[in-house]
């Protein structure tokens, strides 16, 4: 959490504890922007809330976890009393499945550095319109999403057409990860839950090969743009 209790608080859903807000917790502290994690099986009730943002994780969005299940209503109510939400990942297929999506194994699992390209529609976004297309980011996960009815699709790469899609006008999901840093891919790498994902790798993962530090700004200074944060 955040040494500073300020308003408006963003509530962070984690659903492991080497998942968390990486570069976006960085530019949050800069901007004196309070936060607050909730884990996923934390058996409070998270706390009062004016932002959400629903980060990644091993799990499935399909998976009979009650703590999932919970978070989906969080998600649907979140999304229907207009609240800005922004979820990466997992996070991403949560928004998807809350908005009446299907979730599913991707054609093959993305890990690693890969490039993602922007669509027309993403051109004025205000977390991607001035990124490069295509730009490089980090990737690890398995499943993916269809584009939820009424969603703006704002980006893909070379092995999954839904990167980034838009709902209404404060609600992002993000396929990939923006937040990570070159310490957290190490870290990922040397959990045992992604040991079998590891294990398929023909090259170990060169954390440093990018930088995506301003990436990462960008799309999080985006986001508090249109969450009504002062950034």
């Amino acid at each position: 959490m955040s040494s500073r209790i300020l308003v408006p608080r963003i509530l962070v859903l984690r659903h492991e504890p080497f998942e968390h807000l990486g570069y976006f917790a960085e530019i949050l502290n800069q901007h004196k922007i309070s936060y607050v994690y909730h884990d996923l099986d934390e058996s409070a009730a998270p706390p009062a809330f004016d932002s959400l943002i629903i980060m990644g994780g091993p799990q499935s969005a399909n998976d009979d976890h009650p703590g999932l299940t919970a978070e989906l209503r969080l998600i649907e109510n979140t999304i229907a009393a207009a609240k800005p939400v922004l979820g990466i990942c997992l996070g991403s297929q949560l928004i998807a499945k809350a908005l009446g999506a299907r979730v599913y194994k991707n054609a093959v699992p993305e890990i690693g550095w890969g490039a993602v390209h922007f669509t027309a529609a993403a051109q004025n976004d205000p977390l991607f319109g001035k990124m490069p297309s295509p730009s490089t980011f980090f990737h690890w996960h398995g499943e993916t999403f269809d584009l939820p009815v009424g969603a703006n699709w704002l980006a893909y790469s070379d092995h999954c057409k839904h990167q980034a899609f838009r709902f209404a006008a404060n609600v992002y999901g993000v396929q990939f990860h923006p937040e990570i840093t070159p310490a957290m891919i190490d870290d990922w790498c040397a959990q045992p839950v992604n040991y079998g994902d590891v294990a398929t790798l023909a090259v170990p993962i060169d954390a440093h090969a990018f930088d995506t530090a301003k990436l990462a700004r960008m799309a999080m200074e985006g986001w508090l743009g249109v969450a009504g944060t002062s950034a």
